[in-house]
């Protein structure tokens, strides 16, 4: 069987589904992997396996321009002639799905990692292109296979009328390498603070940046880490001038991006993720877990699905950087309840959102079960 997956970037694919594409090839499947120009593309196919660039603008809404792109995707599709295609991020879902049905495709799946800007934000632009969005994902997801990483994002589909006439699924994020990702040997609990991903307002940034202040009132000792770095195509990034002014500050190290991503996680002793607006299943608190650290997270859709107030983490309402440094304080003040929050957590990691458990529910979805 041929199996194609598309995201919006080569990085995508890379970090978040090679464990996918390596267990379809190790069945004897064959896989496409396909995504705008970038520098993983070299990556994967060093992998063994064929990736075809696809220009696409995350950010255009040029209508003839996505257009042209729709018509380019319908081509691509009926020379490769994949039976099943796979897609990831909201354009590559919307725009890959009606190229699928025009070419033929006979199983479509399209991953809902996240409700985004356009259905999250309340900005003008978010209130203006929110109509479209829903309407789109209405036409687009007919006849196709819907997978959620929470149930909070299939209810709010659900409850716009977009998901009538779909298969729906929740599978909890992308799959975690429990080996890889796992705690050091030895290692003794300090006062390193870490949160890691994008550079976005929406993602509690500055709540985190707030937090610190208050923190390092009280333990001038504890360090505030923050690695990632802005996103221009999305209209929520952060200024660079404000982050090399936090850098100026000295509150929080702004490490920018970072490939040591595994280094990070072990040598920090409690991972935050400050969302404001909610996410899919948040990653940097899946590998932070899977790395035995407890979590400080925003009650919100994702997050909350991972985190478990009092038990391996603590839950702080969104948008409160008083609660979020309470929170930071309560863990740095009690190691041992810290540290035993972090166990918990990696029980949790190996028993629901490891590479493996995630790669055998996606596989089902696309009629594989062994």
């Amino acid at each position: 069987m041929r199996v194609l997956l598309f995201a919006n970037t080569d990085w995508f694919l890379w970090n978040f589904k090679l464990a996918l594409a390596r267990a379809l090839r190790e069945r004897g499947h064959e896989v496409l992997l396909l995504s705008p120009p970038g520098p993983f593309g070299e990556k994967l196919r060093a992998e063994g396996f064929r990736w075809e660039a696809f220009p696409l603008s995350r950010s255009g809404v040029h209508p003839l321009a996505e257009l042209d792109a729709i018509r380019r995707l319908i081509r691509l599709y009926r020379e490769l002639s994949p039976d099943v295609v796979h897609h990831f991020t909201i354009k590559c879902v919307i725009y890959g799905s009606f190229a699928a049905r025009r070419a033929g495709v006979g199983r479509i799946v399209n991953s809902i990692t996240g409700l985004g800007f356009a259905l999250l934000a309340s900005t003008f632009k978010a209130r203006l292109i929110r109509p479209v969005v829903v309407a789109l994902y209405r036409r687009a997801l007919v006849g196709t296979r819907v997978i959620f990483q929470n149930a909070d994002n299939r209810d709010t589909l659900a409850a716009l009328g977009a998901l009538r006439r779909a298969e729906v699924e929740v599978i909890p994020g992308d799959g975690v390498d429990t080996v890889k990702f796992a705690p050091l040997a030895t290692q003794r609990f300090g006062a390193t603070v870490l949160m890691m991903g994008r550079l976005l307002w929406s993602k509690g940034v500055g709540v985190f940046v707030d937090a610190a202040r208050i923190v390092r009132q009280r333990r001038p000792d504890a360090r505030f880490l923050l690695a990632g770095a802005p996103d221009p195509g999305n209209p929520e990034s952060i200024d660079p001038a404000i982050l090399a002014q936090w850098r100026q500050e000295g509150t929080v190290e702004w490490l920018g991006q970072r490939s040591d991503v595994l280094a990070l996680q072990q040598s920090a002793d409690i991972a935050v993720l400050a969302s404001t607006q909610g996410e899919g299943m948040p990653r940097a608190l899946l590998e932070a877990a899977a790395c035995g650290k407890p979590m400080v997270a925003t009650d919100v859709p994702g997050s909350r699905e991972l985190v478990r107030d009092g038990e391996n983490g603590r839950l702080v309402p969104p948008g409160d950087a008083q609660a979020l440094a309470q929170a930071i304080l309560g863990l740095l003040d009690d190691p041992q309840t810290a540290q035993r929050m972090g166990r918990v957590a990696r029980m949790d990691v190996e028993a629901e959102f490891s590479d493996a458990r995630i790669v055998a529910r996606t596989l089902a979805v696309y009629g594989l079960n062994e």
